[in-house]
């Protein structure tokens, strides 16, 4: 199944976000840099050092017109009270979605059948609303949110100079590559 270039499907749904509830749609997300963070459950070991870790950068991708949105099958109320008492979970200012109901689990295929959790996955969405980016691990297995920022700031070069590629560990403000028939077999 093609997962890169396919389209945000609708949803709606309920956030904990800086001391309030607020509700979220698709269309909320379209027009802007996205990243879907989707993690097993609430007060379990992994889940809390990978949100933890992401919202250290969260500040550095919201200067970058990146907004996101953690997504569990908890429900937002679950959210509130991981947040008022886990340290780690405490430093969070982004969204964490309620998908009690398996729908943005189900749009982005990956509810684990028969479980009812959510596979350990992240999707960055551009601001047209088509997924650039997917990675899925092993519940056992933390996301690095370091290497999560290097891939939006690649995918977010590559959209705004057609023509460039970044090779692999590109980092911000090294050389890309202009493929050309000249190239070929070169490198």
């Amino acid at each position: 199944m093609a997962i890169i270039g396919s389209e945000l499907k609708p949803f709606t749904a309920t956030a904990y976000k800086e001391g309030a509830f607020v509700d979220v749609t698709d269309g909320d997300v379209k027009g802007k840099w996205a990243v879907f963070f989707f993690y097993p459950a609430d007060f379990t070991f992994v889940c809390p050092t990978e949100l933890e870790d992401l919202a250290d950068i969260y500040p550095t991708l919201q200067g970058m017109g990146v907004e996101v949105y953690s997504v569990s099958t908890d429900t937002h109320f679950s959210h509130k009270a991981w947040h008022d008492t886990s340290p780690a979970i405490g430093k969070i200012n982004y969204y964490m979605l309620g998908d009690q109901n398996h729908d943005i689990s189900n749009n982005f295929g990956v509810l684990r059948e028969g479980v009812g959790l959510a596979d350990r996955a992240t999707f960055v969405v551009d601001p047209e609303g088509k997924i650039q980016l997917v990675e899925i691990t092993p519940e056992g297995v933390g996301r690095n949110a370091a290497e999560l920022l290097r891939k939006i700031k690649a995918a977010q070069y590559w959209q705004s100079h057609p023509g460039e590629v970044c090779p692999a560990k590109w980092e911000e403000g090294e050389t890309t590559l202009a493929p050309s028939f000249d190239l070929v077999g070169k490198i």
